[in-house]
């Protein structure tokens, strides 16, 4: 097992986008995964590679660093959920007080084939981008279950990864202030224009903060986490 490789959860937003730039500074060979649930906002998917050759074309160092891509089809996710990711359906609050946006299991799913394909291809390190600062309340990105996922799969699988969440206790605004210490400007208008976090998959219209409605959930934590950052550097 390679101790300076990484795999990142690289799904095409800004978020997972942050975390490659992230574990480009820090690791020797950096490979990509990322997966195809029938999500509604596909169109992440269709991004990821035009963001990593952008990243490639602006930071020639990089291309020594950067490893192939990897994309799963985990449709099965689908077949199980009742979700807004899953379904075309209005984006609401349930009973239980959980968005109906949550897929349960999806980042336990992602996490258990990350780790699978790391196994196969030698490779120690994990880094996604899951968040308890700035997010929906998804149980499945706490801090906690992911420590206690780490905990499982080294048990099940008789190997050490290390699941690095750098954004973990980063809200948006500083997230898109890492973005800006890794890579200055050139990387956030990457992350602007080439990445997709909206949920309804609408990429009509570029705003400061990016493509996307500026309704769903999702827009609103970039759009309130780009204006807070533009705040603090005038």
């Amino acid at each position: 097992m390679r101790e300076d490789a990484a795999l990142v959860l690289f799904s095409g937003g800004q978020d997972s986008a942050t975390c490659l730039a992230w574990a480009l500074e820090r690791f020797a060979h950096v490979e990509t995964i990322g997966f195809d649930y029938g999500q509604r906002h596909r169109v992440e998917l269709e991004v990821r590679e035009g963001f990593r050759v952008r990243l490639l074309r602006e930071n020639a160092g990089r291309a020594a660093r950067l490893g192939e891509d990897h994309l799963l089809a985990l449709d099965a996710l689908r077949a199980v959920s009742d979700t807004a990711l899953t379904r075309d359906t209005e984006i609401a609050m349930q009973a239980d007080g959980l968005p109906n946006t949550f897929v349960p299991g999806r980042n336990l799913l992602f996490l258990t084939f990350a780790a699978a394909l790391a196994y196969r291809r030698g490779l120690k390190h994990l880094v996604a981008g899951m968040c308890e600062t700035d997010y929906s309340g998804y149980p499945d990105c706490r801090d906690d279950t992911l420590k206690a996922l780490q905990v499982a799969i080294n048990l099940g699988m008789e190997r050490r990864f290390v699941l690095h969440t750098p954004l973990m206790w980063r809200d948006k605004a500083a997230t898109w202030g890492l973005a800006a210490r890794l890579g200055g400007a050139a990387l956030v208008e990457a992350i602007r224009e080439d990445t997709h976090s909206c949920y309804l998959g609408d990429r009509s219209k570029l705003h400061d903060w990016g493509y996307g409605c500026g309704s769903c959930p999702a827009c609103e934590l970039r759009r309130n986490g780009w204006e807070r950052w533009r705040l603090t550097t005038g």
